[in-house]
């Protein structure tokens, strides 16, 4: 099979309502473009019936990958997992739960192809969330961006298109996929911001709760900022 253009990655976990509607979301935004593309879907434990739904779409979606865990591993490494198995040029990830709209893909593609970015990454407008929860959003993302020196809006949404070989280059830990494009920058690659839709959740329910996101996510903004000051940096000027 031919290396595809694109791979699109998200990881399930008990969303057996929602994946029928999504891989029909990611056809018909991405069907008949001039990119070929990929799916990699990541069952990261679900205790429903999402990975056999999984499984019963490869007929009509051939271009589905499945990768299975043997039991819950949680969000940072679902997603590991799908950008390393990915074999597209460019990876863009989203969430399984709908919230994200596959058809703002094509054209997060035509702003990295344009402007030579490295990543594009999402920014949610019209937001359908909770005053609460958007509040906690609006505080974190602050938080964040003042304790690693970064300056992204939206550290929460989840749809970000990158190049392979950029990501491929950062080393992931537990609850660090929030911090991809702090991590991406730091490798000295472009990262740019785009606007997005965002939309109710129709099934399930959310996976993550307020408390273990404020807690972990501080211990994770200081490792991000360790990092930061312990890369090495260096440009190679000439090799005899």
């Amino acid at each position: 099979m031919p290396q595809p253009d694109l791979s699109v990655v998200f990881p399930v976990y008990n969303e057996e309502e929602n994946v029928p509607i999504l891989l029909g979301e990611i056809a018909a935004a991405l069907d008949g473009r001039r990119w070929s593309y990929e799916i990699v879907a990541v069952d990261d434990g679900s205790v429903d019936g999402s990975l056999q739904v999984l499984r019963d779409s490869r007929t009509k979606y051939p271009n589905l990958r499945i990768i299975t865990f043997e039991k819950n591993a949680g969000q940072t490494a679902a997603l590991d997992a799908a950008w390393r198995a990915a074999r597209g040029t460019f990876v863009v990830s989203l969430d399984a739960d709908l919230q994200n709209d596959p058809a703002d893909i094509p054209p997060m593609m035509k702003m990295l192809e344009e402007s030579g970015a490295d990543m594009v990454i999402g920014v949610r407008v019209n937001r359908h969330d909770t005053w609460s929860r958007k509040m906690q959003s609006k505080i974190g993302n602050g938080v964040r961006n003042w304790i690693t020196g970064d300056h992204i809006t939206d550290t929460g949404c989840s749809l970000k298109l990158v190049r392979r070989e950029a990501v491929a280059r950062v080393k992931l830990f537990t609850g660090m996929h929030r911090f991809l494009p702090t991590l991406v920058r730091m490798q000295g690659y472009k990262v740019m911001e785009m606007p997005v839709n965002h939309r109710p959740r129709q099934f399930g329910i959310s996976k993550y709760g307020a408390m273990n996101r404020a807690f972990r996510g501080l211990a994770d903004c200081f490792a991000v900022r360790w990092m930061g000051k312990r890369m090495l940096k260096y440009r190679i000027r000439e090799e005899i």
